[in-house]
């Protein structure tokens, strides 16, 4: 079995500014509906997953507001025309035949680790996850993949899709999956407004293989090499711990929804209604082939 899990506002963020002028003939704008459809669409051809949903985040964690007030401050508000097309696709997922799952106060990334650690200790089981998001490329192992399309991460230039494992994981940030917030704990990251300690990410990565691990590191930091990067160990060592635990996942939460009752499965009828009020015409047409070849005593009524 495949669990797929996806990352909403990653998505729908990426296909807003990826596609630029499509609105509708009310001139309502549909350029993060048509990308984040297709995206999902493009998603199940590429993988054939039997189980999925899409996560969203739903505000922010106590725990790491507490630690860190900043964390996240600095991102910019969702441009104008975004709002109304997210509200639409939260409405549209569960008729691509995904479940929509959040929690209040919960980010997204948490909740998808908590499925993807549930569904590894399920023998068989494998997870995809569908991100950009730095955090969950610590869950990458034998049963945990991340997809992605990017140009940089696929084998070939013509491949259309890859999964990345341990070894491309490992590869791509120079340490294995389980020392990335490691990694992060001394660089940063900016995108969360989480504080680096003057270290970039290929030092602190040489820096972890080097040690083993964070703990190592900060238990020796006598034994580095370089002056100044142990003087900026030394006085930043409080904040590298507070920011370990600014991007450890909170894997404990409670499941909203049972991994059994993510059994994918598209609703034709709603989700041609939906595309019809966008007016994608060569999707909408897909989108009716598809269904009267799944469902063919239908066909006359799609």
């Amino acid at each position: 079995m495949k669990l797929l899990l996806i990352d909403g506002h990653y998505y729908v963020y990426r296909s807003f500014f990826a596609i630029q002028n499509l609105s509708n003939s009310r001139g309502e704008p549909t350029n993060a509906i048509f990308g984040f459809t297709k995206t999902l669409r493009l998603m199940m051809k590429h993988l054939r997953p039997e189980l999925g949903a899409v996560f969203w985040d739903e505000g922010l964690p106590q725990k790491r507001m507490e630690l860190q007030p900043a964390y996240k401050e600095t991102r910019k508000e969702m441009p104008r025309p975004m709002i109304p097309q997210l509200d639409f696709i939260q409405k549209l997922t569960p008729l691509l035949g995904f479940k929509n799952i959040s929690l209040p106060n919960t980010e997204a990334d948490d909740l998808m680790g908590c499925y993807a650690l549930a569904a590894c200790k399920r023998r068989g089981m494998e997870v995809v996850l569908a991100t950009n998001d730095k955090d969950l490329y610590q869950l990458v192992g034998p049963c945990v993949k991340v997809y992605t399309t990017a140009k940089a991460d696929l084998a070939l230039p013509k491949d259309p899709f890859a999964l990345l494992g341990e070894e491309q994981v490992t590869a791509k940030w120079e340490v294995p999956p389980k020392l990335i917030g490691d990694v992060l704990a001394l660089a940063g990251d900016s995108v969360d407004n989480i504080p680096g300690v003057g270290l970039g990410r290929k030092t602190a990565a040489t820096l972890i293989r080097e040690f083993g691990g964070l703990d190592a590191l900060l238990g020796k930091i006598d034994k580095v090499k370089n002056q100044r990067t142990r003087e900026k160990l030394l006085n930043a060592r409080d904040q590298i711990l507070q920011n370990r635990k600014m991007v450890e996942l909170d894997c404990d939460l409670e499941l909203p929804v049972a991994i059994d009752d993510l059994r994918i499965k598209p609703e034709y009828p709603g989700l041609i209604a939906a595309l019809e009020k966008c007016e994608f015409k060569s999707l909408l047409q897909e989108v009716r082939d598809e269904a009267a070849r799944m469902t063919p005593g239908q066909a006359e009524l799609l």
